[in-house]
């Protein structure tokens, strides 16, 4: 009795014993699997890294070589075309040109106007105006015309070179064709400048040379100030000196013809303007010479209406 006893108290012992054991040796296999889980997580992130830069590795490799193809392509077609490499060449040269003035444009100026003198004469004066070429380079052509009452038309005609020698300026060089009272007919050299003077005044200088030694030297300045984006108020002054006459219808030397006034125009549009002009004249009389008598001068206010076309 007392050995069985013992005996089931030894066994219960055994028992106390291996169940902490059995319990550890549970425990240990499930973080040991844990541990080998991780690990190939972990490897099949990198795997996935690695093989995503390879891809962009090749893509960007095509791509290279895709550009590479292509450049050579291009490079074929010009090679084995000329005619188009001559024309990309011709088609650059007319960019660059346009862009610096080199584009042909044409515009002309028709103004016509009736001056009522004070003393009760009245003027009636035509100005033509064309221009052709480029900025550069240009041909004006120019027409003057003028009849007084019970007299005779007078009029000038110039042909005249324009090259462009400063941002604001043009050198002029031509000829000029003049019929009125005191000469049937005379061809003249012009030589001049046109351009932009100072406070934007558009100004015109001329030197002309005739037979005879007539030496004439001509002025024409005015400037628009605009009262409105449609009324325009524009001062201007002309003039003519004679330098040197000696022709059989000599004119005096000094200043010949003055005009200075104001032109009031309504620019209905950019081509029609109809104006109103206010202005004091003064003109010299003839010299006496063997052909002609010595002429008084004549002043006054002058006044009128006209109309000024562009196109």
């Amino acid at each position: 009795m007392h050995i069985t006893n013992f005996a089931r108290f030894n066994l219960l012992g055994a028992m106390l014993f291996a169940t902490p054991m059995l319990s550890a040796q549970t425990q240990h296999p499930s973080s040991h699997a844990a541990e080998h889980e991780v690990v190939p997580q972990t490897s099949v992130k990198s795997v996935d890294k690695h093989a995503q830069h390879e891809q962009m590795m090749q893509a960007e490799h095509q791509q290279h070589q895709q550009h590479q193809q292509h450049q050579q392509h291009q490079q074929h077609q010009l090679m084995s075309m000329p005619h188009l490499v001559e024309k990309a060449a011709t088609a650059t040269t007319h960019d660059h040109r346009q862009e610096h003035g080199g584009q042909w444009y044409q515009s002309s100026m028709l103004e016509s106007k009736w001056m009522q003198h004070a003393g009760g004469r009245g003027v009636w004066q035509s100005e033509l105006e064309s221009r052709v070429g480029t900025d550069e380079h240009k041909l004006f052509f120019k027409l003057h015309t003028q009849q007084a009452e019970s007299q005779q038309a007078e009029y000038e005609a110039q042909v005249l070179y324009s090259r462009m020698i400063s941002d604001f300026w043009d050198i002029q060089a031509g000829v000029a064709y003049q019929e009125d009272q005191t000469s049937a007919q005379q061809w003249r050299g012009v030589v001049g400048l046109h351009g932009l003077a100072p406070y934007f005044f558009e100004s015109e200088a001329y030197l002309s040379l005739a037979e005879d030694q007539q030496v004439l030297l001509s002025l024409d300045t005015e400037r628009d100030l605009l009262l409105t984006q449609k009324l325009i108020l524009a001062p201007y002054l002309q003039a003519k000196l004679v330098l040197s006459d000696e022709s059989v219808q000599a004119q005096k030397t000094g200043l010949n013809q003055l005009q200075t006034g104001l032109q009031m125009r309504y620019e209905i549009s950019k081509k029609v303007m109809p104006f109103v002009d206010v202005a004091y004249g003064y003109h010299k009389g003839l010299a006496q010479t063997a052909e002609q008598d010595a002429t008084e001068s004549e002043q006054g206010w002058q006044y009128g209406a006209g109309l000024r076309l562009k196109f």
